[in-house]
């Protein structure tokens, strides 16, 4: 199990330059990459979210990654485009020229133009130095994983704790539920010896019929048991491999779902009582399964 939270940074040196990989995780109920790479660096987006979506399954990830002279590089200087700076006095001669203004084109001008004026970063290829990002993507991803990983044990644990008080809760149920058909027939006995009705026997086939209906109707045994397999359900989770958010959010809604119908049919005071604990640890245990990957 793995939190969907993290952090990792990766680094690689090669042919003169140093990229570096940054990468954050946060929350989210699906899958969603966000990658900012240098400009000369855009066509390997592709690659950059084939290798995170192969590590990662759920979370919002974003992706800063840069590239730079490494220490030591004589060469990181500035370069001129001289083709492109030819193209741009030309163009911009004619153009002075249509529009009827005065004065020539003016160095300031062209080596102000995008592209005359390039570093060494913005020379690499960007096929060349995919080797150096590929090693420090996945560097980081090794270091983003861990911590998820980290705090996915935390949060296993928290949840596994909210279960085992949902599970002594069911318990409880469970131990009250024989008792609440015979509690009843004993209130429904007060209520006619109050309303002074005494004449009517204990075993008269009207007041059996009701406490029968009302034992069919408040019957939560199969409610409880699926509650039971719920539980079991969320303890292969924690064993399993893969991610696992997805299948505890289903576990949380169908667990919501029987212990409302429990609420409903249990006319205990008892078993109220349990309900309550249910539905706030219920809760709890929802909001910990959003941070699950």
């Amino acid at each position: 199990m793995k939190s969907m939270t993290g952090y990792g940074r990766g680094e690689c040196a090669r042919d003169g330059f140093k990229v570096t990989v940054e990468l954050g995780a946060v929350n989210r109920r699906q899958s969603e990459i966000s990658v900012n790479l240098p400009r000369e660096l855009e066509m390997l987006e592709a690659q950059v979210r084939d290798a995170i979506n192969a590590r990662v399954a759920r979370g919002r990830v974003t992706a800063r990654i840069s590239i730079h002279a490494a220490p030591g590089k004589i060469s990181a200087q500035m370069h001129i485009n001289k083709p492109l700076a030819e193209a741009y006095a030309t163009e911009l001669a004619k153009l002075a020229k249509q529009l009827k203004l005065a004065g020539g084109v003016s160095l300031d001008q062209i080596v102000r133009a995008p592209g005359v004026f390039q570093s060494d970063e913005e020379l690499v290829e960007a096929e060349n130095i995919w080797p150096a990002v590929e090693k420090a993507l996945k560097q980081s991803l090794e270091a983003l994983v861990k911590m998820r990983e980290r705090e996915g044990t935390h949060l296993s644990e928290d949840l596994a704790a909210r279960i085992d008080i949902m599970r002594k809760a069911v318990e409880k149920i469970q131990k009250q539920a024989p008792l609440t058909a015979e509690n009843y027939r004993k209130q429904l006995h007060e209520r006619i010896k109050n309303a002074g009705l005494e004449n009517i026997a204990p075993d008269d086939e009207r007041l059996l019929k009701e406490i029968v209906l009302f034992a069919d109707r408040s019957d939560i045994a199969e409610e409880l048991t699926r509650l039971q397999s719920h539980f079991q359900q969320f303890e292969d989770c924690r064993k399993a491999k893969e991610p696992v958010g997805r299948t505890l959010d289903f576990l949380a809604q169908e667990m919501n779902r029987e212990i409302n119908t429990i609420g409903s049919k249990a006319n205990d005071a008892v078993i109220s009582r349990e309900v309550v604990t249910l539905k706030a640890e219920l809760e709890r245990f929802r909001e910990q399964v959003q941070n699950v990957e």
